[in-house]
């Protein structure tokens, strides 16, 4: 649920997401991209270093994987596109400018469904990675030195911007969730937060309720989590109307999350597009690209996830929440492939959803048919899961071996009622002079002695019947 903003106020959040893109090299060398595991500065060489006389040479590979985010989001492609050279001085940009886009990107002008809404998507460009600082100390402000890893340098990114359409912390959460479970879905990246392979950075500012002038904003960055996002911006946006409710005025700048603190910090005044110099990079000519390999991407996507979960909704008869949990691409063909076997489309859902099921899709479609038929109960089916999935076997396989099976017998049933009643004539008793949980009790008593095999509504139906 969205948190609730002060009386009068409104968030009014965009955000700038980078991406990792899942290539083997660099953006503009040979150099492997996979830098994690690689001793510092290793992963170098003389076009990354920014060394005198070399050239780059664009990713194909990257353009590839630019072209089909740009395509999932509904963006418009350019036919020409052009890189730029973002000019600023930091330690860790070894060439004292970044290979950018700017004028020409990728794509412009698409949209995210994120929940019941749409963000809709500025532009979608490529760029080149920094390195990184490690900073020898508690944090940026103790540090006493900061060390400088090239390894990451150089390594492609992707930028996708959005419109300033989200209007709570939990909505900027969903948004950078619901892209990189479409990033994930497409192959362009991992996506993964927490090896720096998607880094979310949030424009906030906040208005009076009706106001259409936007209000100054500040940028929050570095931040390694979908919840310290979520946490980031709530403290931001809750300093922000502290400010001005106090009669102060916010300072647009950029602002990182400390956890310790639980609030936002400073780190620079923000610069403004033209602080960064930006002219057409002399040393790639603008790329064209051709309309019909646009094409053949755009019918190699597969099924995005937003789709899916229609598809399963629709098809299906799935709840949304169902629906959610489905789609992945290997829970999808899973479950679709268990239904194909003959199995109940929400009997399967709920098996997937609830335990994790990873069964063969035809075992899968077994195990629920056994449930279903009374065979096994559903503890039973839990247990036949776990050992189906260790060692193999069909779930119709291990109840033989261990000789499961549901005791529905309605005579045999019915001397276990009596037994249970008459060696618990307190709790007998007791549901008897109106206390529900009695019943509990004696079931549970039935199905200990049982084993765990009694048929449970067949039991608590005869049980019912002698209490009267």
């Amino acid at each position: 649920m969205a948190e609730v903003l002060p009386d009068g106020w409104e968030a009014v959040i965009g955000m700038e997401v980078h991406v990792q893109l899942a290539t083997r090299s660099k953006m503009f060398c040979a150099c492997p991209a996979d830098y994690l595991a690689a001793a510092p500065n290793s992963n170098v060489c003389e076009v990354c270093l920014g060394l005198p006389g070399v050239l780059p040479v664009v990713n194909r590979r990257a353009v590839e994987l630019g072209v089909r985010t740009a395509l999932a989001l509904g963006c418009e492609v350019a036919r020409f596109t052009r890189f730029d050279r973002k000019n600023y001085f930091y330690p860790d940009l070894p060439k004292g400018y970044q290979i950018s886009q700017y004028e020409l990107p990728i794509g412009r002008g698409g949209r995210l469904g994120v929940g019941a809404g749409v963000v809709r998507i500025t532009r979608v460009h490529l760029e080149e990675d920094t390195g990184k600082l490690l900073h020898a100390g508690d944090d940026l402000q103790t540090a006493r030195e900061s060390l400088v890893d090239l390894n990451r340098a150089g390594v492609p990114l992707m930028e996708i911007v959005s419109e300033p359409d989200i209007h709570s912390a939990d909505g900027a959460r969903e948004y950078a969730e619901a892209l990189r479970e479409l990033l994930r879905a497409i192959g362009a990246s991992e996506a993964d937060m927490e090896k720096g392979q998607l880094r979310a950075e949030a424009n906030v500012s906040v208005r009076r309720r009706g106001e259409q002038r936007l209000g100054v904003k500040t940028e929050l960055k570095n931040i390694n989590s979908f919840r310290f996002l979520q946490r980031a911006v709530e403290s931001e946006i809750r300093r922000q109307v502290a400010v001005l409710e106090s009669g102060g005025r916010v300072v647009q700048e950029t602002r990182g999350w400390s956890e310790s603190l639980q609030c936002t910090v400073p780190q620079r005044t923000k610069e403004y597009a033209d602080d960064y110099r930006y002219f057409p990079e002399p040393d790639l000519p603008p790329l064209e690209l051709d309309a019909a390999w646009v094409e053949q991407l755009r019918a190699g996507l597969p099924e995005l996830p937003a789709d899916r979960r229609r598809r399963l909704r629709e098809c299906y008869g799935l709840s949304e929440f169902d629906a959610a949990q489905l789609s992945d691409p290997a829970r999808a063909a899973l479950f679709e492939a268990a239904v194909a076997a003959g199995a109940s489309a929400r009997a399967v859902a709920n098996w997937i959803v609830q335990s994790d099921a990873r069964l063969p899709p035809q075992h899968l479609a077994e195990l629920v048919d056994l449930v279903e038929r009374g065979v096994i109960n559903r503890e039973q089916g839990m247990q036949v899961l776990s050992e189906a999935s260790t060692h193999g076997l069909s779930p119709a396989e291990v109840v033989r071996r261990r000789g499961l099976g549901q005791v529905s017998d309605a005579g045999a049933l019915a001397r276990l009622v009596d037994e249970v009643l008459a060696e618990n004539p307190r709790a007998v008793a007791d549901y008897r002079a109106g206390k529900q949980q009695a019943l509990g009790a004696l079931l549970g008593e039935l199905r200990k002695r049982s084993g765990g095999r009694a048929n449970m509504q067949m039991a608590r139906d005869v049980m019912l019947d002698r209490l009267g």
